[in-house]
């Protein structure tokens, strides 16, 4: 059986009216009355269908009314309205399709804000941009770090964000993989040194495309890399230049004079009998002095000067554009005796008088020596000579000085008979994990051992080495010998852990020296990464182009590197970043003072942290002392060597050394038993 429609009602009547006995005759014919009553019926049945059809259509009007309030409300954000009651009838199908597509706005919406609070959340700055670089969106890190609300920042330049110093290297477009750096400007007008990241939107519609940057704001670690440039060349007692920046500033100050024609002096001055004071009234009356000597060098020498501290107690001075048309040897002569005879002024301590005196030596540029080398050390040989004839004496240097020359192109004659007659050693220096005290691995020295005066150190030698082409094959030729012992070791129970071997800057400007080093390592069948190659901070930056080609091949051959002496040179380690490095190995000049000395400790303590924060592996140098130990641990140190673990030793004692060590006895964990 159907159903019954609204429609039902009149149908009935009509029917009726069509089928009622009084509308026809027996004999088929109509009457005047029965025809009035067909059109009566058909009256009364078109009234109700009116009826019918007027009210089906108010149901009509007022479900599709429901459905567009439920619309109006969906437009607005309220992903919430109830749409599938809201039709009837024909409108039903209309109500349950704009209900599923509610249902699947409110899943979209909901991804999208959990999006936004993801970003919301993100502790660095996040910027979105058109493809022309307008903002489009800023996350809450961003306007702290701009000073700006998303509001005021959306519409912007990004570029007209970044510091006017910056803005020639910044680009949108490179969105390689790494980190750069620049500076944005905030809201009171202040540069914000950032590192950031660039990343593309792809999308098919053009007006989606743009780019996503994240930045981070490093102002803390930006002044903690100045703290340590700083510390690293400023004498910590004086604060004047160290030896090291003392060094670089006499090459600068040579520079200008070859460039300027003119002359310039170095004066070297040691204090008389400072042991002396030391042990008399202490080292804080030693300290007392040696910036009282400071304060009365800055007074009387002119602004163009410059004072470095060279040595404990040994001090230089540079006198810069002197006029060659004078007579300068006379006039320098006056200018340090002056300074004697000022600093010898009795100095007033806790009731005491104390008189200083000091010995002098003099060398002229260019005539005593055209070069920092060659400057320095006829200076030195003037001080020599001063110092033998007793306090207050001053020297200028001649050429009857020369004998530490002299003596110095002997030793060079004799190390390459050495290294021929195969007269040279590699002997190795543990390095000892700081967490347990066992061996992780050691550093390969060069030792030359002469029979008339003994061990020659390498700081004494290298140099030598390094005027010819000697380091070249001594270079060589220890790697080759390291690889040797390290194949002898794998044939023992002994797991030496990884070995250092020192490069020099000559052997990286070789032409086929990524060529040698794979042949040594083939030769000889040792991994890669049994090894790791060290170059100093000086060498990284001396050709930092060429030099960063050079590390990136030996990184990809599978070689492990290191930079020594960390501290000594001139590079940021935000440059650093861009070297494949895996090691900081901290300069032992900091080392040795950092339990004494607060402005060492801070070094030693930054180069860690900021060793760690670049993933990278930090080795102590120096070590000496128990106490110096118990400072590198507290501080996270990974690793450390020096006299406390010993001297460095042959490959077979070596060999025993970790071999005991596998046994149980390793003989550096008493040290850490008792830290």
């Amino acid at each position: 059986m159907q159903p019954r429609t609204s429609l039902d009602p009149a149908i009935s009547g009509l029917a009726i009216a069509a089928t009622s006995p009084a509308l026809a005759a027996d004999s088929g014919t109509v009457t005047p009355v029965s025809l009035a009553a067909v059109l009566l019926g058909l009256l009364v049945a078109l009234v109700i269908l009116a009826l019918v059809l007027r009210t089906r259509l108010a149901r009509s009007q007022r479900a599709i009314n429901d459905l567009a309030r439920a619309v109006e409300r969906l437009t607005q954000g309220d992903l919430g309205v109830a749409i599938s009651g809201a039709g009837t009838g024909d409108a039903e199908p209309l109500a349950d399709a704009l209900d599923r597509l509610r249902l699947s706005l409110r899943t979209t919406a909901s991804s999208r804000d959990y999006l936004s609070q993801v970003i919301a959340s993100i502790s660095d700055a996040v910027l979105l941009t058109r493809a022309d670089g307008t903002i489009t969106r800023a996350n809450p890190a961003a306007e702290r770090l701009l000073g700006q609300g998303a509001s005021e920042l959306r519409g912007q330049q990004l570029a007209s964000l970044v510091g006017e110093g910056q803005r020639a290297a910044f680009t949108l477009g490179d969105t390689k993989a790494r980190t750069r750096e620049t500076s944005l400007v905030n809201a009171a007008g202040e540069e914000v040194p950032v590192s950031y990241t660039c990343a593309e939107i792809t999308a098919d519609d053009p007006a989606l495309r743009g780019y996503v940057l994240t930045a981070r704001n490093i102002s803390e670690r930006k002044i903690a890399e100045q703290r340590i440039r700083y510390l690293a060349r400023i004498d910590s007692l004086t604060k004047v230049p160290n030896r090291m920046q003392f060094q670089h500033l006499l090459q600068r100050a040579i520079a200008r004079a070859r460039r300027g024609n003119h002359r310039l002096a170095l004066i070297y001055l040691d204090v008389d009998k400072f042991k002396e004071i030391n042990d008399t009234f202490g080292h804080t009356a030693g300290d007392v002095c040696l910036e009282t000597l400071t304060d009365r060098l800055r007074a009387l020498l002119p602004d163009s000067s410059v004072i470095g501290r060279l040595a404990g107690d040994e001090f230089g001075v540079i006198l810069d554009n002197l006029d060659p048309t004078r007579n300068l040897r006379a006039e320098v002569v006056a200018t340090t005796r002056l300074l004697q005879e000022t600093i010898t002024e009795p100095l007033q301590y806790q009731g005491h008088q104390l008189y200083i005196s000091t010995s002098a030596g003099i060398a002229l540029y260019p005539t005593d020596g055209n070069n920092v080398i060659d400057l320095i050390r006829n200076a030195d040989a003037a001080l020599y000579r001063a110092k033998r004839q007793g306090g207050g004496a001053l020297e200028v240097y001649h050429a009857d000085m020369n004998a530490a020359a002299v003596e110095r192109l002997m030793l060079k004659s004799r190390l390459r008979k050495a290294f021929e007659k195969n007269e040279l050693r590699v002997h190795y220096q543990p390095k000892v994990d700081l967490r347990d005290g066992k061996i992780a691995g050691a550093e390969a020295l060069v030792r030359w051992e002469l029979t008339d005066r003994g061990i020659v150190l390498p700081s004494e030698f290298i140099p030598l080495a390094e005027e010819s082409n000697l380091i070249l094959q001594i270079g060589e030729w220890v790697l080759d010998r390291v690889c040797t012992d390290y194949q002898k070791w794998a044939l023992t129970p002994a797991r030496p852990g990884r070995v250092s071997v020192n490069l020099s800057l000559r052997q990286l400007k070789q032409r086929d020296f990524i060529g040698r080093v794979q042949a040594i390592y083939a030769k000889h069948g040792v991994a890669p990464d049994a090894l790791e190659l060290e170059i100093t901070e000086t060498t990284l930056m001396e050709d930092p182009k060429r030099t960063l080609h050079l590390l990136h091949e030996l990184h990809r051959l599978g070689l492990r590197l290191a930079i020594d002496d960390f501290g000594t040179g001139y590079s940021s380690l935000s440059a650093l970043q861009q070297f494949p490095i895996s090691t900081l190995k901290i300069d032992q000049s900091f080392v040795q003072n950092a339990t004494t000395d607060h402005d060492q400790a801070t070094i030693v303590a930054l180069i860690i942290e900021m060793g760690h924060s670049l993933k990278l592996e930090v080795v102590a140098e120096g070590v000496e002392s128990e106490e110096q130990l118990r400072f590198l641990r507290a501080l996270n140190c990974d690793y450390a060597q020096g006299l406390l673990f010993g001297r460095a030793m042959a490959a077979d004692d070596f060999r025993d050394l970790v071999i005991d060590q596998g046994g149980g006895a390793g003989r550096y964990r008493p040290l850490f038993a008792r830290g």
